[in-house]
This record gives structure tokens, C-alpha cells and sequence, in this order.
């Protein structure tokens, strides 16, 4: 599976972006997906996942009530809507799959990752 990941840039501080990662090879359905982002000088950290069917998602509490996480299966494309962006949102955006239909917090759940995009918040 190739992921590609797209839709960053600049922004003013409470702004919107929406970010879009598009699954390209033996895509499954079956697997939940996720976004992680690193700051500068940051460790990479758990933003969003959601579960193969869409019905569950989580949220760290960072972002919780600002960022919506969803998929289109028909596109095999996972969205980020990120609403409210603070400049700490500021970090390149890494979309993964999750090595099983949940999409867990933790940077070794998840197998294939995309190669990111930079998100730029500034105050």
C-alpha cells in the first residue's frame, strides 16, 4: 500500500485546512487508519485514527473538538478537517494504516506510512 498524504500549507491561526491521504496498491478496508504529526525537535505524536468502518474514532486531546477524522472507502481516502488551528498544531502530518481494523494510539500499531505534509500555522 502506498499512502499519499496532501492538503498542507500556510494558514493564519484559526484557520482550517483539510488534509486528504490517498491509499494507492493492495489497499484493505479492513485495516483503521491514523494521523500522526512531529513538530521540530518533537517526537511524532498521535493526532486522529479511526477503525476500519468508520464507526469509531479517537482524538488526542490536543486536537479533541477542533479536528474530525473520516474516510471514503469508494476513494480509499482518509480526510483530516483540522478547525480552529493553533500555531503548536504547526508539524508535518504523517497518514498511516493501522495493522488491525482499530487504529491505536501508538506509532507501532500502524504498518504503512505516507511521506507527509507540512502543516504551518502562524499566529
Amino acid at each position: 500500500v502506498q499512502l499519499q498524504a496532501s492538503g498542507g500549507g500556510l494558514v493564519q491561526a484559526g484557520g482550517s485546512l483539510r488534509l486528504s491521504c490517498a491509499a494507492s496498491g493492495r489497499t484493505s478496508s479492513n485495516n483503521g487508519m491514523g494521523w500522526f504529526r512531529q513538530a521540530p525537535g518533537k517526537e511524532r505524536e498521535f493526532v486522529a485514527g479511526i477503525s476500519w468502518n468508520g464507526r469509531y474514532t479517537s482524538y488526542a486531546d490536543s486536537v479533541k473538538g477542533r479536528f474530525t477524522i473520516s474516510r471514503e472507502y469508494a476513494k480509499s481516502t482518509m480526510y483530516l478537517q483540522m478547525n480552529s488551528l493553533k500555531p503548536e498544531d504547526t508539524a508535518v502530518y504523517y497518514c498511516a494504516v493501522a495493522c488491525s481494523a482499530v487504529a491505536g494510539s501508538g506509532a507501532a500499531e500502524y504498518k504503512n506510512w505516507g511521506q507527509g505534509t507540512l502543516v504551518t500555522v502562524s499566529s
